[in-house]
């Protein structure tokens, strides 16, 4: 205690009471992360307005803006499309395709006729994938629809699927992919506070989601139709079959649905593209050298070499705009003046900025700069440095897509197949272990690439040479093709090639004239 605080107790022993503790409050304030990140008394951090909720407020309560916004930017900002483009190529390309995994060892056979049974497996899948049959909208096939799905997710947070049934001519699997924007997945009749129902996804008690509330057309749509909702259980209440698919990326705990991929980079992009159409259209400006004529006297004569007439302008009606056209030549009225305008274009310091904006954006979107922008301009370890952790990021899209759409998908199609015979899978419908045993897949998708081949073959050859890896795992991470089908192609070409060359030491004998190809005769020479 100081002296003021002394006289005060002399005086006033409450409010002396009443600093000390005020006092000692302040010291608990200014503790441990109360002296740096959450001070409330630094100058600092004084003016910063903070606040925050719950999953449902910081997020579900947004995203309608957040969707809007982001679909905006795609449309309208190069470096937001080339964002989203960049990671749909990487991640799906052409499509995952399925290489099915069959659990041998569970399923009593043998690794002959496992693969036997992938293969069959692969060819029945393709007969479904490779169809637009496959869509309910009767538009693209299976791997034109991960494309689809997986740019919505991006764009508006999620997506979700139904697996309708439905039989068409020549085709003989009944499943369908239906597709639906986020946005349909809404409250019905608005939000009316139901705890239980937070953005069209409907839970328990528990938190278990059970069912999914779906407008019969967008809401953002012009059509003066009633607006209906269709509650969809995400779960065959007796089959235990899977209704909805909801494809998302959780943040917070609570959260039921996924945020756009372009949102904590936003305001950044949309300035930036302002920025950029901002100096654009300075650069043209600057490019239009334009001539003013003064002269004593007012005329109505058009001034010589007027290239924009009247009827040609394009805002003819607005008093206040001037158009300006390359070697225009502007009469002035009498007083009038013009004033040489120097816009400094182009800006040289345009380009570093912009690099310095770009670096962040693909910081937070975990898209190193030079894959952003497409320019790779450093060192052969920067770039490949750079390369390295961008797939980090990509494959772990490309599981998080395997597990939420293809891999749920590909396990109602093998059930539909082994229900009308056309797999065989004993005990498939009875055990979910031999379920999961048949089931099995990889997905792959496109290639990383080689920045290097030379050095990355040999790499890859030490890996398997130690067992580091696989020529099938190699195989695909290199160009995406399957080791066994190389290796059956690989065979076929060389037995192609022993008949050619016409003996199976890889030499061609020399025929004699008169002689039938491939004949040979043993009578010496004269």
């Amino acid at each position: 205690m100081n002296v003021f605080d002394r006289v005060i107790a002399a005086v006033s022993p409450e409010r002396a009471l009443k600093r000390a503790g005020a006092r000692r409050k302040l010291q608990i304030l200014d503790s441990g992360y109360g002296n740096y990140g959450a001070s409330v008394t630094k100058k600092s951090l004084a003016g910063w307005l903070y606040g925050g909720g719950s999953a449902r407020e910081d997020i579900q309560d947004n995203l309608s803006v957040l969707r809007q916004r982001c679909r905006d930017l795609y449309m309208g900002v190069p470096l937001a499309t080339g964002a989203l483009k960049t990671c749909r190529t990487n991640v799906v390309g052409s499509g995952l395709k399925l290489k099915s995994q069959v659990d041998y060892e569970v399923l009593g056979i043998s690794e002959e006729e496992a693969r036997d049974l992938e293969c069959k497996i692969e060819r029945e899948f393709s007969l479904w994938a490779d169809s637009p049959a496959c869509d309910l909208e009767r538009l693209d096939n299976f791997y034109e629809l991960q494309q689809l799905a997986f740019l919505n997710w991006l764009m508006s947070g999620d997506v979700i699927a139904t697996l309708p049934v439905t039989s068409r001519v020549n085709m003989p699997y009944d499943l369908r992919i239906c597709l639906i924007e986020a946005d349909r997945l809404s409250n019905p009749h608005g939000d009316t506070g139901d705890p239980h129902i937070v953005g069209g996804v409907e839970t328990n008690d528990a938190g278990e989601v059970v069912a999914y509330h779906i407008s019969t057309h967008h809401p953002l749509s012009y059509e003066f139709t009633e607006m209906k909702w269709t509650r969809v259980e995400a779960w065959g209440a007796k089959s235990g079959r899977r209704n909805v698919i909801h494809i998302m990326n959780r943040e917070r705990i609570g959260q039921r649905r996924g945020v756009p991929f372009l949102a904590p980079v936003i305001e950044a992009l949309k300035q930036l593209g302002r920025y950029t159409d901002a100096e654009l259209v300075a650069a043209v400006v600057s490019g239009m050298f334009t001539v003013f004529i003064e002269k004593e006297s007012a005329s109505a004569d058009g001034a010589f070499g007027e290239i924009i007439p009247e009827e040609a302008q394009v805002d003819a009606d607005d008093d206040s705009t001037i158009e300006l056209a390359p070697g225009a030549i502007v009469d002035l009225n009498e007083g009038e003046k013009a004033h040489d305008m120097n816009p400094g274009r182009p800006n040289t310091a345009f380009d570093g900025f912009v690099i310095a904006i770009c670096r962040q954006i693909g910081a937070a979107l975990e898209i190193p700069y030079e894959l952003l922008v497409k320019n790779f301009n450093a060192s052969y370890s920067a770039s490949r440095g750079a390369l390295l952790e961008a797939w980090k990021m990509f494959r772990m899209y490309r599981t998080w897509l395997a597990n939420d759409f293809c891999q749920p998908i590909y396990e109602e199609w093998f059930a539909e197949a082994v229900a009308k015979g056309r797999i065989p899978a004993p005990g498939f419908f009875t055990d979910p272990i031999i379920r999961k045993a048949y089931t099995g897949a990889e997905w792959n998708g496109p290639a990383q690439g080689l920045l290097n081949p030379v050095q990355e073959v040999t790499a890859a050859e030490k890996r398997v040479q130690n067992g580091f890896s696989t020529r099938d795992r190699e195989a695909m991470e290199m160009n995406g093709s399957d080791f066994y089908q190389n290796a059956a192609q690989l065979r076929r070409e060389e037995k192609l090639l022993k008949e050619v060359k016409g003996d199976g030491t890889g030499s061609q004998k020399e025929e004699r004239p008169g002689e039938e190809p491939g004949q040979s005769s043993t009578e010496p020479e004269k």
